[in-house]
Order: structure tokens, then sequence, then C-alpha cells
């Protein structure tokens, strides 16, 4: 079972290793990071996805809290979060494909951030559904390229993962 972890952590060298460290050590496989700064100077966030079962994972968070900068983690429950994942695809176009392609792109509200007269650069982003299916549809024109970011998530609603551990 997929599951999305936020943690917030201090901004220091190293620490993203030991993060993912404590996943290796455990044979868990993480699916998706995405690490970037939060709103509190000097923090930042991580976005971990790993598919692993209730009772390894509670054991992994454990030692997790125990890292001296680790912050607060957070497992978001998807009915109760935001998620979303940025893509740049690059697909193979000539004369006869671009218009197929480019309707696709409108459809599902993409941009194009680049024009070759051979190629395409797609700019996408939205639930991993969104995504995947626009990967679906331009898989037949051919995929040349593609750069996908590590899922990012954030709790629905007014609450946030800082507001228990600072007052704002």
């Amino acid at each position: 079972m997929s599951h999305v972890l936020s943690l917030l952590v201090e901004d220091k060298p190293g620490l993203l290793t030991r993060v993912a460290g404590l996943f290796a050590r455990r044979g868990f496989n993480i699916e998706s990071l995405a690490v970037g700064a939060s709103e509190i100077p000097g923090l930042s966030r991580i976005t971990v996805v790993v598919d692993v079962e209730e009772l390894p994972l509670e054991q992994v968070t454990k030692q997790l809290n125990k890292l001296i900068n680790v912050i607060k983690i957070v497992e978001l429950d998807p009915a109760q979060s935001v998620t979303r994942e940025h893509l740049l695809i690059k697909v193979r176009v000539d004369n006869t494909t671009r218009s197929q392609v480019l309707e696709a792109v409108s459809l599902f509200r993409a941009n194009i951030v680049d024009v070759a007269p051979d190629a395409l650069v797609i700019e996408t982003t939205g639930d991993s559904g969104k995504t995947q299916a626009l990967l679906r549809i331009l898989e037949p024109f051919g995929i040349k390229e593609l750069a996908q970011s590590g899922l990012l998530a954030i709790g629905r609603g007014g609450k946030s993962i800082t507001e228990r551990v600072f007052k704002n």
C-alpha cells in the first residue's frame, strides 16, 4: 500500500541521505521523493511516497523522528490532501502528427514550452491519474524524453504541518 509522508526538516547537508538511508536499510523502495523550501526560513519539506505495510512504516517513522534535524512527520490521507506531479515530455512530431499532439495538449490543459521541427516539449501538472493519461495519449507519437518531479502533497483545509510546531 502506498503511503505519502510529509517531513518538516532543518535544511542541513546530508539529511536527505540519512532519511533515504533509513528506508533503504529496511529494503523499502522510495517511489517518489520531492524536497524543497518550506514557508519557514531554514526548514525544508520532504515528500516521500513509499509502498509498504503499516507496521514496518511505523518503525521507520519512529526512527526518522529520532533524527535530530527532523522536526515533524505527517502521513497524508489521500482524501484529505492535494497531490500534484510536474512533467516535461519531449514528443516526436512531424507535419502530419503535430496537430494531433497539439489537440491532446489542449485537451489536458498542458502547455507547449519548446517547439522544434521534429519535436515538441510539453509541460503538465496534475494528479497522477491525469499525468499518466496524458502519457498514454502521447505514447503512440513517440516520447523521446521524459522528466518527472516527485509527488508534491499538502493537506487540505486551514491547518498546517508547521502550526503545531511553531506559533505563527
